[in-house]
């Protein structure tokens, strides 16, 4: 079986299709379906051989799908009819802000090929009710309207622009996803580690720390010991953000919330921390204690029970004989054992051996107690005038 992979956008993600009898070569158009409909993609992996063994799926949780046909020249002037409403769909989305007063950013308006669904991409600082907005833009435009809060970087992937190297943007060119960077790939590499020189332009660490990280820690001791440090609360140290001081931590999680010298709050995982002083790092662990406590542990064969005090006097008292040779001596064993275990549970109380010592008895003291005398009868009193409230 054959496979190609095509990209909806220029620096989209890449997705796997099953070729038509048509002849389809890298560069051409296809129309496909995907989860959000009926979409024109160009083909960016030549159609290729697909290994029994390996299993391809168009996008995660849907299985291999076929394309519906090669893209003819309708299609592609459908297309750029497309192109020029989603230009107009976007002078109107942002009247509509406007009008409502909604504390947003409109990003991008997509349109798919058979115009079902028209999305707009925006950013906010958080929650917005658009509602009424989306009431207001399916009327106008008698479609399915979906709005999208995307981040900072989806902002600078969708907008595009020119990085500190002076070239456009990996995001917006080539990169189809975002892939972790970390503060300490920055120090293996021996740069500078002022926000400014190694943030780009969405204020996130630029991907490109990423492309020689590898190359630069192939003998990192850092990497190889992979011994987990731990910052202190109190000291200061460096994230992405900026330089602080540790607030406070958190031992499950394994991060930490710092208080920047800007008076903003971040938290920021263990090895995403730099100490400005090594001596601030703890290790938490090392691998030789990750091995101990991940191994299994070996289960005694005899397990130890804890036994009272008491069963080990009562055993050496009375020896134990085993069942089979019952005898004279062993019910006597018995025998005393029972009457112990009597004794122990029918202690007397307090009050009986306090009577006992002293010679009381409680029913001859309930008998010789004088009796109350009766109760005198009521007599008759006069009662008292009633108090005139109004006097």
């Amino acid at each position: 079986m054959q496979i190609i992979g095509v990209r909806l956008k220029k620096a989209g993600r890449i997705l796997f299709f099953e070729p038509d009898d048509s002849e389809i070569v890298k560069g051409d158009s296809v129309i496909v379906e995907t989860s959000r409909g009926i979409e024109c993609a160009q083909v960016v992996i030549a159609p290729r051989e697909l290994p029994e063994s390996e299993n391809v799926e168009t996008e995660p949780g849907l299985p291999l799908q076929k394309i519906q046909r090669k893209a003819t020249e309708e299609d592609l002037l459908r297309l750029e009819e497309n192109r020029a409403a989603e230009r107009r769909a976007f002078d109107i989305c942002l009247k509509k802000i406007e009008e409502h007063a909604l504390p947003m950013k409109l990003i991008n308006v997509e349109f798919t090929f058979d115009v079902n669904k028209i999305i707009f991409s925006f950013t906010a600082d958080g929650r917005v009710d658009f509602r009424e907005l989306v009431r207001d833009l399916a009327a106008i435009f008698r479609t399915r309207i979906e709005l999208r809060q995307v981040g900072v970087r989806d902002e600078a992937k969708l907008l595009g622009g020119m990085g500190g190297c002076g070239r456009p943007l990996c995001c917006a060119s080539f990169l189809g996803e975002f892939i972790p960077v970390s503060i300490r790939m920055a120090k293996d590499q021996n740069l500078s580690l002022n926000p400014t020189k190694i943030s780009g332009v969405c204020g996130r660490l630029m991907c490109c720390l990423k492309y020689e990280n590898d190359l630069y820690c192939e003998n990192c001791p850092t990497q190889n010991a992979n011994v987990i440090l731990r910052p202190k609360v109190g000291s200061r140290v460096v994230v992405a953000d900026g330089e602080g001081k540790v607030v406070s931590e958190n031992f499950a999680r394994r991060n930490a919330t710092i208080l920047l010298d800007t008076n903003r709050v971040v938290i920021a995982n263990w090895d995403e921390i730099l100490p400005v002083n090594e001596e601030d790092m703890e290790a938490v662990e090392t691998p030789a204690q990750v091995e101990q406590e991940n191994s299994p542990k070996e289960i005694p064969t005899k397990p130890v029970r804890h036994e009272r005090r008491e069963r080990y006097e009562r055993t050496e008292r009375y020896p134990r004989i085993e069942r089979t040779e019952r005898t004279e001596q062993t019910e006597h064993y018995e025998q005393a054992e029972r009457s112990e275990r009597y004794e122990r549970r029918e202690r007397p109380r307090r009050t009986e051996a306090f009577n006992r010592r002293y010679n009381r008895n409680e029913n001859s003291e309930r008998l010789n107690r004088n009796e109350r005398p009766p109760r005198s009868p009521r007599t008759d009193k006069p009662r008292r005038p009633r108090r005139d409230p109004k006097k």
